[in-house]
């Protein structure tokens, strides 16, 4: 089930327009092949609008987005590269731990003993072993995001959107599961986008920040640059009084 970092890919978004309502969306950047990058900005800013681009739920206006230098534009999210963890972690209640894994490999659950192998090993990975047969019902909340992590195992895409996955669990839960992300990221060089309001996170787990307002992206870089005396007007500005403790390097 390993991917080596040999092929990871590039995503990046040229010169993407994209209107919502009133709001009009521009953003023009790239996210690193192998890379974790943390997508950050104030509520309204685009954060979602630009993973839901880069999966296929939205279509730009003008522009393309490309994955791995292949336009990608017109596919629908099914044929493109990706695999995307929402905070709702979109499981089934109907369908047990196994079973909403599997459909990672068949939408119809037609699981072979190929599937069976992989489906097993991503249940150890994300250490939920043992708990195959129960409903998403009979799961707390981590255990809930382990399940919609294995299937992103099972999928083995190089591309991995994570649209705030971690935002509604507490602070001990939420640091199990950028563990587990941390783990998993360092076996399998996935590209990540992250999107996230927690600045701590971002500096813990991302290698790049890509930052937003009003649907722009206007800055971009090497996440040690946000967190450094030469970080980003605007990112500063979000940021707040907090800025200095979240700029230490964390223990």
């Amino acid at each position: 089930m390993n991917v080596s970092k040999a092929n990871s890919v590039a995503v990046r978004l040229d010169k993407v327009r994209f209107t919502y309502g009133d709001a009009a969306m521009r953003f023009d950047v790239e996210c690193r092949a192998g890379a974790v990058t943390a997508v950050m900005g104030p509520s309204g800013s685009g954060k979602s609008t630009l993973l839901n681009l880069v999966a296929g739920f939205e279509t730009p206006a003008a522009g393309r987005v490309l994955i791995g230098g292949e336009d990608v534009t017109g596919l629908p999210p099914a044929a493109r590269p990706v695999s995307m963890v929402f905070q709702e972690n979109n499981l089934f209640a109907h369908l047990d731990v196994r079973k909403n894994v599997g459909l990672g490999r068949s939408p119809s659950l037609r699981l072979d003993e190929a599937d069976d192998m992989a489906i097993a090993e991503a249940l150890w990975r994300t250490g939920l072993s043992g708990k195959e047969h129960r409903l998403p019902r009979e799961l707390s909340g981590g255990e809930r995001q382990r399940v919609a992590l294995a299937r992103v195992l099972v999928r083995n895409r190089p591309v991995l959107l994570l649209d705030e996955p971690f935002g509604s669990l507490g602070p001990a839960l939420r640091s199990d599961m950028l563990e587990l992300l941390l783990g998993l990221q360092a076996e399998r060089r996935m590209t990540t986008l992250f999107v996230t309001h927690q600045p701590e996170d971002a500096r813990r787990v991302a290698d790049e920040v890509v930052f937003l307002e009003q649907g722009v992206v206007v800055a971009a870089g090497a996440t040690d640059s946000f967190f450094a005396d030469g970080a980003p007007e605007a990112f500063r500005r979000y940021i707040g009084s907090d800025f200095t403790k979240f700029a230490r390097k964390p223990t």
